[in-house]
C-alpha cells in the first residue's frame, strides 16, 4: 500500500501563496541605462575602420572586438552589483 506523503516545506501551499500579496518587481534602476554602452560603442564604425594601430601584429578591428567583449562584461558586472542583485538577493 502507498504511504501517505508529507508536504514538502520547500514547496509553498497553493492556498497560502494565492492569498499572499504579490510584491512588484523593481527593475527601474538608473544603473540599467549603463547597459546601453556596450551596445552603442561597437556600432561606432569609425573606431575600427582602419588598419593601424596593430597590437601583436593584429589590426585594430580584431583586438578591438575583444575590447568590446571586455567592455560588455565589465558593464554588466557593474550594473549587477549596483542594482543590489549581487548583494545576496
Amino acid at each position: 500500500m502507498a504511504e501517505p506523503t508529507t508536504p514538502d516545506p520547500d514547496i509553498p501551499d497553493t492556498q497560502a501563496s494565492a492569498s499572499a500579496p504579490v510584491q512588484a518587481r523593481s527593475d527601474r534602476s538608473p544603473w540599467n541605462w549603463l547597459l546601453i554602452v556596450p551596445i552603442l560603442v561597437p556600432l561606432t564604425t569609425p573606431l575600427f575602420n582602419h588598419d593601424d594601430p596593430r597590437l601583436l601584429g593584429f589590426p585594430v578591428f580584431y583586438w578591438l572586438q575583444l575590447a568590446f567583449i571586455l567592455l560588455g562584461v565589465t558593464t554588466t558586472t557593474i550594473v549587477y552589483r549596483m542594482t543590489g542583485r549581487g548583494a545576496g538577493r
